[in-house]
């Protein structure tokens, strides 16, 4: 079965996984160059405390990357199998994802937390919307 919001979630699984590289494209020269050596008997939070914020934020960004969006799978793949993956919601699809790119980019350049919460707050409003749009189609409500 094709229909256009499953692009949407394989545009975000393809970013986290850009995200993955950008974070050991930094994080290993940050290891290299400051002599970090990771010591499993001590906390993993002195490990990362010793590496660069500027490097940190992309681990960060990438970990943010597996919790909400969690919701947005679920929620694509569920419209998807209800035939309801075009349209307002595939559009809807398309700006979660463009906005979980722009928190990425925030987050692992400049790390602006009042930017970042607003494009957060965003995502999240789509992100309610496409799951009102999917409760009102699965449980019979007025045509999504």
């Amino acid at each position: 079965m094709h229909t256009p919001i499953l692009g949407a979630v394989v545009a975000l699984i393809l970013w986290t996984f850009a995200m993955w590289l950008w974070l050991y494209a930094t994080r290993l020269p940050a290891i290299i160059k400051g002599g970090i050596v990771y010591d499993p008997n001590r906390p993993a939070s002195e490990f990362m405390d010793r590496i660069p914020p500027r490097v940190r934020w992309k681990a960060d960004n990438y970990n943010h990357l597996h919790e909400q969006p969690t919701i947005f799978y679920a929620l694509a793949i569920t419209l998807a199998l209800l035939g309801a993956g075009g349209g307002l919601n595939a559009t809807l699809a398309w700006a979660y994802v463009g906005l979980r790119v722009v928190h990425s980019l925030i987050q692992a350049t400049v790390n602006k937390v009042e930017a970042r919460f607003a494009v957060f707050v965003l995502a999240s409003l789509v992100l309610f919307a496409l799951a009102v749009r999917a409760a009102l189609i699965l449980f019979g409500g007025p045509s999504a």
